[in-house]
């Protein structure tokens, strides 16, 4: 049960930094009126950005020097956020409309809901898989509880 809980917190944490990067990339790419694959290719970018940024913080301020954290924070994040972003910019793909919705539109808001919400249940069982082979969240796990 410990591992799942960890899973959890791995995958909304993961999620965290993805909605933020997501979101500031959509926002980006549809006020700009940049075309979907632009605006897609921004949100991914910013969604790794992010990710990696909230993984790096803890790690740092724990002591580990840049390489070390930076090292972790991709072992740890990359499966997840890889996977969260296929399913993330799928669903906003695949809802008709969503990606030219605009920002005031329910819709463009109500599929960036569903697509987090698809990513998040897509990425528990990476984590999960990740974490009871000692993958994953679990190595940056070890470094929260060990500085």
């Amino acid at each position: 049960m410990l591992k799942n809980s960890i899973a959890v917190s791995a995958t909304l944490h993961c999620l965290t930094g993805c909605a933020i990067g997501e979101v500031l990339g959509l926002l980006i790419g549809t006020a700009l009126g940049l075309s979907n694959i632009v605006t897609i290719v921004l949100a991914v970018t910013l969604a790794f950005l992010f990710g990696y940024t909230l993984s790096l913080l803890p790690l740092l301020k724990g002591g580990l020097t840049l390489g070390a954290a930076l090292s972790i924070a991709f072992a740890a994040d990359t499966l997840s956020i890889a996977t969260m972003e296929i399913v993330d910019n799928s669903v906003m793909l695949a809802v008709p409309g969503a990606m030219n919705a605009g920002l005031v539109n329910p819709v463009f808001w109500l599929a960036l809901a569903l697509a987090l919400t698809a990513a998040f249940f897509a990425a528990l069982p990476v984590n999960n898989y990740l974490i009871k082979r000692g993958k994953g969240h679990a190595l940056a796990h070890q470094h929260h509880h060990n500085h």
